[in-house]
């Protein structure tokens, strides 16, 4: 991920697609590839003051063959589109 992909699209995506985010706060995890990694790219998100989860690498627990429950685990959801998180915790209880 190259900075200006954070400035100029990630960031102005967010705030389309979910509004007041940016201002809450974020969590983000990305992979360890060296472009993802870089210095530049690490200042910028320190800048965000978006708080970086640590991945793992070479984790089991992404491993490719866990890729086919995700769309099973969604299934019920089909074609339901949530406005606010309230939505989604609504649905939860």
């Amino acid at each position: 991920m190259h900075k200006k992909v954070v400035q100029d699209k990630l960031r102005p995506a967010i705030r389309k697609k979910r509004p007041g985010l940016l201002e809450s706060g974020i969590l983000f995890q990305h992979d360890n590839a060296p472009v993802h990694t870089a210095l530049a790219v690490t200042d910028v998100l320190a800048g965000y003051k978006w708080e970086l989860l640590e991945h793992p690498r070479y984790s089991p627990h992404l491993a490719p063959c866990d890729f086919h429950l995700f769309p099973k685990m969604k299934e019920h959801l089909r074609g339901q589109r949530f406005e606010t998180e309230e939505d989604i915790i609504r649905l939860r209880k």
